[in-house]
């Protein structure tokens, strides 16, 4: 009887721990403020810059904001801090931001040593390098000896790094922090090339004085999986800021737009139901109004939405979806249900 009791005993005092991850104190501060404080990029053209009226736009600040909608019902509830490389993973552990948004490249040494978490990918990325057209140069194999502008503290330092070294050539980086100076510097001609993943040049590539004057190189040195991240220890923000990625990787699975997701509310498909919250469990799986979803798609738009307003073919970066697209288009992206 007493080994019964004393086996009870450890079962409750486990459960009582194991809810201590399951807390969800970054959440309870979010909705505490308001507000969600996003880390973003702020010099990237197509995934998180302001405009010339100061609003926020991109790729990156969409993301944020569909997490807005699903806390809050409101995709504008949420907050801007511009981050440089080096800045931005250090912000998120003070607890300067909530929520990181800018295209961050998911690795084993950010996930421990750093204390992160990232979520679901929302955008995968390669590194290449953009040059001058009048420089003549076809493949990153010519590159040797060549002067590079490159961000400090990022993959992109070491990618470029291993690949000169890999291919027996030799380069002479021009390290700068912070991504518009960056810019600034190639297109003043101080180094031959600019390196970074290959959605940030053509980013770069659109705001130039004369964007027809450069050209992407068609090497690809790289995996870079870009994410959104949060902080070790709130699992039920994480969830959330995961779900509300895939949120909009579901709907256009699915077929559900910001024009038609009123007019889905009367789908008589189970799995739609579910997903907008027609049928409930869902949200309170994950502690939200059962219409999260559905205030993600009205508000934001499903992630080919999000990707065609901010990035593609038709905006002035002109990018293809490649492995953007959805997987039954042979791309990655691919949501788990959402049951």
């Amino acid at each position: 009887m007493r080994f019964a009791r004393l086996i009870a005993l450890v079962a409750v005092v486990s459960l009582l721990c194991g809810g201590l991850a399951f807390a969800g104190k970054d959440l309870d501060a979010v909705v505490k403020k308001g507000f969600i404080q996003a880390g973003v990029n702020g010099g990237v053209f197509g995934f998180g810059m302001p405009d010339s009226k100061g609003v926020w736009k991109g790729l990156d600040v969409d993301t944020a904001r569909a997490v807005a909608a699903a806390i809050f019902g409101d995709a504008s509830k949420v907050k801007f801090t511009p981050l440089t490389a080096q800045q931005r993973f250090t912000a998120l552990q003070s607890g300067e931001i909530d929520l990181l948004t800018r295209n961050a490249t998911r690795t084993l040494s950010r996930e421990t040593k750093l204390g992160l978490n990232f979520v679901t990918v929302n955008y995968y990325d390669g590194q290449g390098f953009l040059i001058p057209k009048k420089l003549g140069v076809k493949s990153a194999k010519e590159l040797d000896g060549a002067t590079v502008c490159v961000l400090p503290g990022t993959t992109t330092e070491q990618n470029a790094a291993d690949y000169f070294r890999s291919n027996n050539m030799k380069w002479k980086p021009v390290v700068i922090e912070n991504t518009t100076e960056l810019a600034k510097t190639f297109f003043a001609g101080r180094c031959d090339v600019l390196t970074s993943d290959a959605s940030q040049l053509a980013g770069t590539r659109a705001v130039a004085p004369k964007p027809d004057d450069y050209t992407i190189l068609p090497e690809i040195i790289s995996k870079e999986p870009l994410a959104p991240a949060v902080r070790h220890g709130d699992d039920k923000f994480m969830d959330i800021v995961d779900f509300s990625v895939l949120a909009m990787i579901n709907a256009e699975e699915l077929g559900i737009t910001s024009k038609n997701v009123d007019s889905m509310l009367k789908s008589k498909n189970p799995v739609i139901q579910r997903f907008l919250g027609v049928t409930a469990g869902n949200g309170a799986a994950l502690g939200l109004d059962e219409k999260w979803a559905y205030n993600i798609i009205k508000q934001v738009g499903n992630y080919g939405e999000v990707f065609e307003r901010n990035v593609g073919v038709n905006t002035s970066l002109g990018i293809e979806r490649g492995l953007n697209a959805l997987w039954t288009n042979g791309g990655l992206m691919y949501s788990p249900p959402f049951k």
